[in-house]
């Protein structure tokens, strides 16, 4: 099948094609001011002759998409409504969904959703101790962000392992400018560190990640601070930024390299944080095959991998340095290690690709209203 993927950010289109699992075509169209002028632009680049279908991505599926989904009116128009819980991302992508509508009229189009993997969640583990009637009208529930990556790497994994995916339990990793844990057992999450939004958990690029909400209420009383400037803070100047600086873990590292206490401090902060999702995950799933690093920050700095799981050998968790120093792809615990540890370099567009074939192979290829 030849499939499309669209990634419509607020600024940007990114685009690969897929002739089966091969990549024809990929690009990037940035300083995006307006979507139709930008996917037209795709489409003249691109030979789109014999489509067969085109795959979104989306960053919030809220609670009524648990699975990638053929792209009708109704479905439009859910997407649109969900826009309060993902105002900076579900607009971009509604864009892009509605230019492709337009420019490749009888095309199937679907929505493949970030948030979709994570349904699989337990009530316990998607449900905030907060005034449940309130929780309910104003749809406040741990969502999970990331699922597309997620999804893909945990496969991947259990591939590298040679295990079949129903048997192998897996933390994922996705260590990026955003950052994400995943407790993946036989192929299900059953716990993921983002929330409500991508902003809790893990501590990351420009975001703090976990925080008591108390800081909230005691920062608006004491230093005059509205929702807007709380807000910003929290998405745009915490995190490593907000630690070190910096918000890029290269300059981290080289910071703490000449000896920056700020970056030494914000790379312990960053690592424990990890290393104790580590540890709740492992005690949730009970069992432990593999660990999983991916993205940005997880594929590419050795240094945050091995002090992420140092200290961890009594659990059967422990990396091989010179693995470690130079795999792009595979293992990187010694042989024998109780619990594998991976690198497994993600690739959204290719998992995207995958459910939006899955999709329109069962059948509801058809476009309706």
């Amino acid at each position: 099948m030849k499939i499309l993927v669209l990634n419509s950010g607020s600024s940007t289109v990114k685009y690969r094609l897929y002739d089966g699992d091969a990549v024809v075509d990929k690009g990037l169209v940035d300083r995006v001011t307006d979507h139709d002028a930008a996917l037209a632009e795709v489409t003249q680049r691109l030979d789109l002759s014999g489509l067969d279908g085109v795959g979104h991505r989306v960053v919030h599926g809220g609670g009524s998409f648990s699975e990638p989904t053929l792209v009708t009116g109704g479905v439009v128009q859910a997407v649109r409504e969900l826009i309060p819980l993902a105002p900076l991302h579900n607009p971009a992508n509604l864009a892009g969904i509605e230019v492709a509508r337009k420019l490749l009229p009888g095309v199937p189009q679907v929505a493949v959703f970030d948030t979709a993997f994570h349904r699989t969640l337990p009530e316990e583990a998607s449900t905030y101790a907060i005034d449940h009637e309130l929780a309910q009208r104003h749809a406040v529930r741990r969502y999970g962000f990331h699922g597309t990556s997620h999804a893909y790497v945990s496969r991947r994994t259990a591939a590298l392992l040679g295990s079949p995916l129903e048997t192998v339990n897996t933390i994922t990793l996705h260590l990026g400018n955003g950052a994400s844990a995943c407790a993946v057992e036989g192929g299900r999450s059953v716990a993921t560190s983002m929330g409500l939004t991508p902003l809790e958990g893990l501590v990351m690029g420009t975001r703090s990640g976990d925080i008591d909400p108390g800081v909230l209420v005691y920062l608006a009383r004491n230093a005059a601070m509205s929702v807007d400037d709380l807000d910003d803070m929290l998405n745009h100047r915490s995190g490593l930024q907000g630690l070190a600086g910096v918000g890029d873990m290269r300059e981290v590292l080289s910071r703490r390299a000449a000896g920056d206490h700020a970056a030494t401090l914000a790379l312990a902060v960053y690592c424990r944080r990890i290393k104790e999702y580590v540890g709740a995950y492992y005690a949730l799933l009970g069992r432990l095959d593999a660990i999983a690093f991916t993205a940005g920050v997880g594929e590419r700095a050795a240094a945050v991998r091995a002090e992420s799981l140092a200290g961890l050998s009594r659990l059967g968790i422990e990396i091989d340095t010179e693995r470690n120093e130079r795999v792009e792809e595979g293992i990187i615990s010694p042989d024998g290690a109780p619990v594998a540890v991976f690198v497994v370099p993600t690739d959204e567009e290719l998992e995207i690709a995958t459910q939006t074939r899955g999709v329109i192979r069962s059948g509801q290829g058809q476009e309706g209203g």
